[in-house]
């Protein structure tokens, strides 16, 4: 592996994506991303490939069973994501660093799996107001899918001292370049 895992995780709506489309084109960073697997459907303008590898719930737990994934979670009943391992090599293997939105027990396994070549991050929100406060500012969601996040954010939460680094996201400039300045200072050790 010539390009090294960068790992993030964080509750739903913490702003991981939006930190992650801030520092994807920084060149020194050298990121490539991971399209995730997915068993669920695709949503509004999403695109197979692009945003994640949609396939049906009985072959992503087909190929789960013959080891083509490093990590992968059933995070909903019926609604897997998982990072497949030729992700990684097609990423890292033309020294890009690869750069993972994956779920919080995805995060701890992974880094388990490169140790030392893999950086995690967790990104905290202010607040678990301030997190309700954004969930319900998206618009995108129903009642019962917020109090799902939210249920679901407290228990991630908890996995946030197992990972390298922690950064709060009360500004998304300041924490997209502390993201950045983390990793720049992991891959030039």
């Amino acid at each position: 592996m010539n390009g090294k895992v960068i790992i993030l995780s964080a509750p739903s709506g913490t702003g991981k994506s939006t930190i992650i489309s801030r520092i994807i084109s920084d060149p020194a960073l050298r990121l490539g991303f991971s399209v995730s697997a997915t068993s669920r459907a695709p949503r509004g303008e999403e695109v197979d490939g692009r945003e994640y590898y949609f396939i049906s719930n009985d072959e992503f737990h087909r190929r789960a069973d013959r080891g083509e994934f490093v990590e992968w979670e059933e995070v909903y009943p019926g609604t897997c994501y998982g990072t497949l391992r030729s992700e990684v090599e097609r990423v890292t293997a033309d020294g890009h660093n690869l750069i993972m939105d994956i779920d919080v027990k995805g995060g701890v396994n992974v880094k388990n799996c490169y140790g030392d070549e893999a950086l995690s991050i967790f990104i905290l929100p202010p607040s678990l107001e301030e997190l309700e406060r954004r969930l319900r500012g998206r618009a995108t969601d129903g009642e019962e899918t917020i109090l799902k996040r939210l249920a679901k954010a407290e228990y991630e939460l908890g996995f946030a001292p197992r990972y390298d680094r922690q950064v709060i996201n009360d500004d998304i400039e300041r924490a997209a370049g502390e993201v950045a300045s983390i990793i720049r200072e992991f891959i030039n050790k």
